[in-house]
């Protein structure tokens, strides 16, 4: 019973840890989110982070079913994947820079630009369905750190870890990207910075569509 606890609680320790720092690295889910809150509001921002939580349960199922490890060894099943990931941060990063600044010759408006609950919710989600890169993190994380001895519901234990981390930490982001002295200086300088995203966005959408990884 003692050997039984030590490995899932070494599992346990690993998953969060290997995660937190996974999570927190500046990625594509980081900008969508970071603009939503910054573009839009408070609300936008946190829903996006509602949508990249629930996506990973997407991962975590085909990951447990098995659909993870036929994707990464199907180089076109794979392919496919990677550049629908592709062109949608690429959709993305057009409309960053496309996007019409929200200051008006009269000064700032601290006036949101209209949107969604459910638009918001959609491209956290979809942002992070279709990113190959977070297909191999979980390949690796229940191949690599998780014993296929563990039982499925310490398993799912661990997905739902993964989850409710993308959660807390995105609505963290969107929640500090939207204070007052943040958003004010956002909106002196939003022309530059939805252009700044828009580029990270498609050099994020160029580097997944050349990306030899499978």
């Amino acid at each position: 019973m003692e050997l039984l606890f030590s490995q899932y609680l070494t599992e346990l320790l690993a998953v969060i840890s290997i995660t937190a720092l996974t999570v927190a690295a500046p990625g594509p889910d980081f900008v969508v989110v970071a603009r939503n809150s910054l573009s839009h509001s408070r609300r936008s921002g946190v829903l996006t982070a509602i949508g990249v939580a629930t996506a990973v349960w997407v991962h975590i199922f085909y990951t447990l079913a098995g659909i993870g490890l036929i994707l990464s060894k199907s180089i076109l099943l794979f392919s496919v994947v990677k550049f629908l990931g592709a062109a949608y941060l690429i959709y993305l990063g057009i409309v960053c820079l496309k996007s019409r600044s929200g200051i008006t010759d009269s000064g700032l408006t601290n006036k949101p630009k209209s949107i969604t609950d459910f638009k918001s919710f959609r491209m956290g989600f979809i942002n992070n369905a279709l990113n190959p890169k977070a297909t191999l993190f979980f390949l690796s994380l229940f191949t690599q750190l998780v014993s296929s001895s563990t039982p499925l519901f310490i398993q799912i234990t661990y997905g739902a870890i993964v989850s409710f981390w993308c959660f807390v930490w995105f609505s963290l982001v969107a929640v500090f990207l939207n204070r007052a002295a943040v958003r004010n200086t956002f909106l002196r300088a939003q022309r530059v910075i939805e252009k700044l995203m828009g580029t990270v966005l498609l050099g994020f959408g160029v580097k997944v569509a050349f990306s030899t990884s499978n």
